[in-house]
């Protein structure tokens, strides 16, 4: 995709809106990074009392994935949850908007020997991310030290699309945005050696799915991984980041190439993509994204698992 441009357009009265409250986000990470952390988490706790259909379903696939926990133990996971969540959106202004040595002082990375290892025989990578509430911030992190193209949904707002992509990109210039539904320009990348960030943790409907079990619980899994590793000829690279509790940053973690990976089947590929993620997400559960309806999608003759 070519470079986000500026348009007048966008000075249009209908992105006023837009432009205040991203004003606003750029002045608040002004502030020194420990306040920052503050903020964010007294917004998730602002938000906790309002977004009550978001907040109901965070509980019910807490209920669903951990129906051993007390009641207490999931309330209190909710509640660290939507801190997370709230921290969150200052991240996402910080790796659009720190200058980028800042932003760099925050790095812990870990095992990126790992993929220029994977590419060593000029295959491509796809980098097998999970939706933490620190993805914008991870991915920013290690696209400074890695050239890394991601898949890219556009924004329904072509203004607030604008501002997104431009953070995105600015950390590598060689990186490139490949838009979801582009799966040509996805093989074609992956053939020339490129690395792919690709999250297949999320409900994307029946279609090019199959049921698998995820904190088991019968998840549509997307088969996708297992296409793209197979026909874009690419090793698939485990990758996870975290914010620190101490507040001194985040950790990144890449991990080896899955050995073996396609396997026989999909099924037997997205149920070990599935116990990765369930892994994963044990490590620090407060930081994931419980608020998408994972388990949505059911088998044929089930009954929903959300009101």
């Amino acid at each position: 995709m070519d470079r986000p441009k500026f348009r007048l357009y966008f000075l249009h009265p209908r992105f006023w809106f837009t432009w205040l409250w991203l004003g606003a986000l750029w002045l608040l990470i002004q502030l020194p990074y420990s306040f920052i952390l503050k903020l964010g988490r007294g917004l998730g706790y602002l938000m906790y009392p309002i977004a009550i259909s978001r907040r109901e379903i965070v509980r019910r696939n807490l209920e669903l994935c951990f129906p051993d926990w007390s009641l207490e133990q999931r309330q209190h996971l909710l509640r660290e949850n939507f801190a997370s969540t709230g921290t969150a959106f200052l991240e996402m202004a910080m790796s659009w908007w720190w200058p980028k040595q800042r932003l760099a002082r925050l790095a812990h990375i870990e095992g990126i020997e790992h993929l220029a290892e994977a590419q060593s025989e000029g295959q491509g990578v796809i980098l097998m991310a999970l939706h933490f509430t620190t993805l914008e911030i991870g991915a920013a992190l290690l696209g400074q030290k890695y050239t890394i193209d991601g898949m890219y949904r556009k924004h329904k707002n072509p203004c607030f699309d604008y501002i997104q992509r431009r953070g995105r990109e600015r950390h590598n210039l060689d990186s490139t945005a490949i838009e979801r539904g582009d799966i040509r320009g996805m093989l074609k990348a992956l053939r020339a050696g490129r690395v792919i960030w690709y999250a297949p943790d999320q409900d994307y409907g029946r279609q090019h799915s199959v049921f698998v079990p995820l904190f088991g619980v019968t998840a549509a899994t997307v088969t996708a991984t297992s296409t793209f590793a197979r026909l874009g000829r690419a090793k698939v690279v485990p990758f996870v980041q975290q914010r620190l509790k101490d507040g001194s940053g985040y950790k990144l973690i890449i991990y080896p190439a899955l050995e073996n990976f396609p396997a026989q089947t999909e099924e037997a590929d997205c149920l070990r993509i599935n116990q990765w993620v369930e892994w994963a997400v044990r490590q620090h559960p407060e930081q994931y994204l419980w608020a998408h309806r994972r388990f949505k999608t059911r088998p044929v003759g089930e009954v929903g698992l959300y009101q």
